[in-house]
């Protein structure tokens, strides 16, 4: 077996394609040191053990796994999550969510409980991200798949915040349960959408949602006033071309204060109204 020093395998990823970066934060967690340990270790050698497995997850990697799911970890809203192909690998772009869902609940008079509840959470990066900066808050998450509610559970064990967790189809375990706020991420992808292709190791049941890519966010706000508190928040995270259709919806059935959010890059995002309680 060839050997191969710190140098020689960021050389080797490189060339393979990974960005340096990258680079660098998979070779930390094969050796299971940081990035400045690296730079002034350039000659350090790997083991055996550390070349064939550092192969192995450059040929993942090429096949276009997610850096994620190599790790088996990944950063959203300053906490570190664990993540497998069970769960989507949380987005930059949903830290537009959160901070809408904290802009709400401080704004919110203040109770003896707020409920909030996360629908389709994941990895439970959004519910984790909510009641880490709003301890307070009465936090519920649910999802439908067992894997990622397992995953989620053990995210917040770790990071010891209390979550309540169950299994749930959306709002369908929820029968007689009303919340001052409610947000989500559902799946928003058209399914014949051609972007698919480059997120194929990802779930696709969390990823897809009819032709349209709107059928879980009809459904999510078509449903949404039997769980909601008079004037409480809806929150949704959707296609950055789907904001008009959300709105729509949302007025619809009756919304008020409807309005976007854009994300860091400029694009519209997260689509938000309150429920005025006038539902029949």
């Amino acid at each position: 077996m060839k050997p191969l020093n710190v140098t020689q395998a960021l050389q080797q990823a490189l060339l393979q394609g990974l960005e340096r970066l990258d680079a660098q934060l998979l070779l930390g967690a094969l050796v299971q040191q940081s990035r400045t340990w690296l730079q002034t270790h350039d000659d350090a050698q790997l083991t055996d053990q550390q070349v064939l497995r550092w192969g192995h997850w450059l040929k993942r990697r090429a096949a276009g796994e997610p850096l994620a799911y190599l790790m088996g970890e990944k950063e959203f809203y300053g906490l570190m999550l664990q993540v497998s192909p069970e769960v989507l690998v949380p987005r930059a772009d949903t830290e537009t969510l959160v901070n809408w869902a904290l802009d709400v609940l401080r704004d919110e008079p203040t109770r003896q409980s707020t409920r909030v509840v996360d629908l389709g959470c994941g990895s439970g990066a959004v519910a984790l991200a909510i009641k880490h900066s709003y301890p307070t808050a009465e936090m519920m998450a649910v999802d439908a798949s067992p894997g990622a509610l397992a995953l989620a559970q053990e995210n917040a064990k770790r990071l010891g915040l209390d979550v309540r967790f169950l299994s749930s189809n959306w709002w369908s375990a929820l029968v007689g349960q009303r919340f001052h706020l409610a947000l989500s991420n559902p799946p928003y992808i058209a399914e014949n959408d051609p972007h698919l292709a480059a997120l194929s190791h990802e779930p696709a049941m969390a990823l897809t949602s009819g032709p349209s890519g709107l059928d879980d966010l009809g459904q999510l706000i078509e449903h949404a006033p039997e769980h909601l508190q008079v004037g409480a928040w809806l929150l949704l995270e959707h296609g950055h071309t789907q904001s008009p259709e959300v709105r729509g919806f949302m007025t619809k059935r009756g919304f008020s204060a409807v309005t976007t959010r854009t994300d860091l890059a400029g694009h519209e995002r997260c689509t938000g109204g309150r429920w005025i309680g006038n539902d029949h």
